[in-house]
């Protein structure tokens, strides 16, 4: 893959990974679990990508944090804010609309291509 298309894979994809970590967080997650959920799902995500991610969303109040203390080794868990149940279910609303126009648009270009 070259280097452009690299670049634009890795734009296109950092606000459907907001949406896809938005989307598992309705129930408090730990970063690990939240990997296998989302692998789970087909969505890769580095840890590396991830905590920083988490960070960002809980400085935006999207997101609050808890540790759990129980375990013989402490866990940090994410769950939505009330605010960011109402923002992720307005951005799943613009995702749904956009992916409906995109898909439109595409379709068209691969009929014209068969044609």
């Amino acid at each position: 893959m070259s280097q452009l298309l690299n670049s634009l894979t890795t734009e296109l994809r950092r606000g459907t990974l907001t949406l896809a970590v938005l989307s598992q967080l309705r129930t408090p997650q730990y970063g690990y679990s939240l990997v296998q959920l989302l692998e789970g799902s087909g969505i890769a995500i580095d840890q590396s990508t991830l905590y920083p991610l988490l960070r960002r969303l809980e400085k935006q109040e999207l997101v609050s944090s808890s540790w759990d203390t129980s375990e013989s080794r402490p866990r940090k868990y994410y769950v939505l804010s009330e605010y960011g149940l109402e923002i992720f279910l307005q951005l799943k609303k613009e995702w749904i609309a956009n992916s409906k126009e995109l898909y439109s648009l595409l379709k068209g270009e691969e009929e014209d291509e068969l044609n």
